[in-house]
């Protein structure tokens, strides 16, 4: 069940949505070649903290970082390092969540290291689109099955794999709540779909935590907490700027 939020709880999550969106704008101009994943997470955990904010991920089930950084083929919940250096052609999903005063923001992009491949651009392209299908659909009386059709719809336009052990979840006083039915004004939910340049299979490593596509192929990985209202959704976590 995903709970419907107060103004007041709307309100915060506005703050933590903004907190969020600034983090991201930071690693815009941070991520390039020579650049470590180490380096990139205390850029973030430096934002968030100044804004009286927590790092939701630091901790959470023992996540040792402020984001996650998940390199090519690496999916999601990769863990930053100082031994992984970013280099020209890659690709980097950075996932960050900030907590502000008990109420959570969320929200991920796939950043270009330099100049990537016509077929990475593609996939970079194809699953932000599929992204902001998805929130088209997010409006009241619609069913979550609508919007992870319309996802799903453009991974297959596409023809790029899609990894459905992940997808979207409820957020707010909790970063993952249940996934509801319904849909209805007040609720707040994260969608974040991720495709693959090739297969739609994936697996754990070792550390129980990263992600990786099973035929090592990169992908990608977008987000955004949205707000569902009486008229159209509103993303909290908007960023001022487009996939580019």
């Amino acid at each position: 069940m995903i709970i419907r939020k107060s103004k007041y709880q709307i309100g915060l999550m506005r703050t933590a949505g903004k907190i969020v969106a600034d983090a991201h704008t930071a690693m815009l101009e941070a991520v390039k070649p020579g650049v470590s994943t180490f380096e990139l997470d205390a850029i973030v955990y430096k934002l968030i903290i100044s804004n009286k904010a927590i790092p939701t991920f630091k901790g959470y089930r023992g996540f040792p970082a402020s984001i996650c950084a998940s390199v090519n083929e690496q999916v999601v919940h990769g863990f930053p390092s100082k031994d992984v250096i970013l280099k020209e052609g890659d690709i980097i999903s950075i996932d960050i969540g900030a907590t502000y005063k008990g109420m959570v923001g969320d929200s991920a992009f796939t950043y270009k290291v330099g100049k990537v491949s016509e077929e990475v651009e593609k996939l970079l392209k194809a699953t932000n689109d599929g992204l902001y299908a998805g929130i088209a659909k997010m409006v009241a009386g619609n069913h979550l099955e609508e919007v992870s059709g319309a996802v799903e719809d453009v991974a297959l336009q596409y023809k790029f794999g899609i990894v459905r052990q992940y997808g979207g979840h409820g957020v707010g006083a909790s970063m993952h709540g249940d996934k509801g039915p319904i849909l209805k004004p007040g609720m707040t939910i994260a969608i974040e779909p991720m495709f693959n340049l090739g297969c739609d299979e994936v697996h754990t490593l070792e550390d129980r935590w990263t992600v990786i596509t099973n035929d090592k192929k990169p992908s990608a990985h977008f987000e955004h907490s949205v707000l569902i209202t009486e008229n159209e959704p509103e993303i909290l976590t908007d960023r001022g700027w487009i996939f580019q």
